[in-house]
């Protein structure tokens, strides 16, 4: 059976564009099992010295307080290994990506855990595995300079070793009405066009 993690990092929750796409898409498969996770409505504490400091600390020299902070990576981490398909809803805020979605980015990306360096550089440790982004924003930003999303995050996925990434954008959503609906059902249109190769594979 497929698994999926499905990550929102909309401040709206459900009722984030983005989220509304990824949820549709996840429904496309209604027989997987669903890993939900709401970063925007339940976020993580956001990386600092301290907390990094546990990540850093050898197992047998950690603190309680340091133990705690590396089980819950951990449990982050359990998630996307066990995942076959990582669906993100991804809402644009001030041209980046969410706060709690870098936030998010920052517990799982572990040095031997889920990326080792080599000689040849780093390598991801969390391969197999596709991942879908449904990007929403108010404007209109794909292709241009101003879209610091889409290589960010491809290169992130890309640095935990999963290197099959598609994007799906609705865009212009508060440029009007018309421009919104219109974008909504192109978003919607590839995301039910991405599920069938997926609904054939499962």
């Amino acid at each position: 059976m497929k698994t999926i993690l499905h990550l929102n990092a909309s401040i709206f929750g459900d009722g984030g564009q983005s989220s509304r796409l990824a949820a549709q898409f996840v429904a496309q498969f209604p027989a997987a099992r669903v890993i939900a996770r709401d970063l925007g409505t339940q976020p993580l504490p956001h990386l600092d010295a301290e907390r990094f400091g546990a990540f850093l600390a050898k197992p047998e020299a950690r603190t309680p307080a340091q133990q705690a902070v590396v089980n819950a990576s951990d449990a982050l981490i359990a998630e996307l290994r066990v995942a076959d398909t990582l669906v993100l809803g991804l809402p644009m805020y001030n041209f980046g990506v969410p706060s709690q979605l870098k936030a998010y980015f920052d517990h799982v990306a572990r040095a031997g855990v889920t990326f080792k360096y080599t000689e040849k550089g780093a390598v991801g440790l969390l391969t197999g595995k596709k991942a879908y982004v449904f990007a929403a924003r108010g404007g209109v930003y794909q292709g241009t300079p101003r879209d610091t999303q889409t290589a960010y995050v491809r290169d992130f996925f890309a640095f935990l070793g999963i290197a099959d990434v598609q994007f799906v954008y609705a865009e212009g959503l508060a440029i009007s009405e018309a421009s919104k609906t219109e974008s909504l059902a192109a978003a919607q249109r590839s995301l039910r066009k991405f599920a069938q190769p997926e609904r054939i594979a499962a």
